[in-house]
């Protein structure tokens, strides 16, 4: 089903995305009804905004403003493809667009989780403690985020650029601590291809706050050479939200390819992953994140790679590769961005429903 065969049939978008900007949000969306042919059964898996990115590329491409950038639409969206929920950047809202954001998702019994960013130049922290409130005023009790940018390893050149990076995302934390305490609201901080284990848990265990916790990506760490059952058992006790992923590798000349599947169609062992974090902490939402694009190249056999990870033992280098070689298949990891453009888009759509449909009837999800 796509977008314009959405809940608000006979309602124009442009009229409906003009009533929420003028703050008539709850007028608007009291017009919405229930989809027809809503799926027979649903997932309790979310989806994460990243999963459609090509979408937008492809409204942009077509002098569109990408749709699925409104919380709303983003969140219908979800409901039609049968996923219980979103996490999705909320930004500043008013009022009215927040009652009426969260009456549309409490009716169709769908959670949302917020998403910021600790790890921009441009961070506010009174931008910031307002969007912990849009994200309260819509229902959502976890605000996920980043505090490292990039990938460590093609971010930073040297180990006193990483050290600074990571000490100012500790300031940003202790800072923003304050903020999610008296709002009593949880930050989610994920395994963002930036700390490694140890790293992570030292960070966690310094601001020693309930409010702070993690969102615990599966498939991230692996880009760090860490196992990606290790990074499941050593983040599981501080999980608040989770990005479910699976992935395919292969070698090349200077490390080996990284690249996205739907779940079930990788070679993590994604439902003992999913077991270990239930076991944990039982009320946790689990939200897809595939992101389809090319496979992310991981250099590492070269200098530049480990130039701020010096500490690292070569036998966390040995089991990966040993790792890739075993699992790689045989024919090469696709390109997506060798196909033509609505390809990419259907391919992007394909890679979530087949996802949805195996924690359906393989995770209980």
């Amino acid at each position: 089903m796509r977008i314009t065969d959405s809940v608000t049939v006979g309602l124009d978008r442009r009229r409906f995305l003009g009533g929420l900007a003028a703050g008539s949000g709850i007028a608007v969306l009291s017009r919405l009804a229930p989809a027809a042919g809503q799926p027979v059964r649903r997932s309790k898996m979310g989806l994460a905004s990243d999963c459609w990115h090509i979408h937008d590329r492809d409204q942009a491409a077509k002098g569109q403003k990408g749709d699925l950038s409104d919380p709303l639409l983003f969140l219908e969206r979800c409901y039609q493809l049968g996923a219980g929920g979103m996490q999705a950047p909320l930004g500043v809202r008013d009022e009215p667009y927040c009652a009426g954001l969260r009456k549309w998702a409490e009716a169709h019994e769908m959670y949302i989780e917020g998403s910021t960013d600790l790890a921009g130049s441009r961070f506010d922290a009174e931008r910031f403690e307002k969007e912990v409130l849009t994200a309260k005023a819509v229902g959502a009790t976890v605000v996920r985020t980043v505090t490292i940018p990039g990938r460590r390893y093609e971010q930073f050149s040297s180990v006193e650029e990483f050290a600074r990076s990571s000490q100012r995302a500790a300031e940003r934390l202790r800072l923003v601590e304050p903020i999610m305490a008296k709002h009593r609201m949880r930050l989610a901080v994920e395994n963002h291809k930036g700390h490694r284990i140890d790293e992570m848990l030292d960070l966690l265990k310094r601001l020693s706050s309930e409010w702070i916790g993690m969102c615990v990506d599966t498939g991230n760490s692996l880009a760090l050479c860490e196992d990606p059952m290790d990074v499941v058992r050593a983040y599981a006790p501080f999980a608040f939200s989770v990005h479910v992923r699976d992935h395919a590798v292969q070698e090349y000349d200077e490390g080996f390819l990284f690249g996205e599947t739907a779940i079930g169609q990788g070679f993590f062992d994604v439902p003992v992953m999913v077991r270990l974090l239930r076991e944990a902490h039982p009320e946790v939402h689990f939200n897809l994140e595939v992101i389809a694009r090319d496979p992310l190249r991981v250099p590492v056999l070269t200098p530049k790679y480990w130039t701020t990870m010096p500490g690292v033992p070569a036998t966390d280098l040995v089991r990966t590769l040993r790792t890739v070689r075993a699992k790689a298949p045989r024919e090469p990891l696709p390109m997506v961005s060798s196909l033509p453009l609505d390809q990419q888009v259907e391919a992007e759509q394909r890679i979530v429903e087949d996802s949805l449909a195996y924690a359906r009837a393989h995770l209980g999800l």
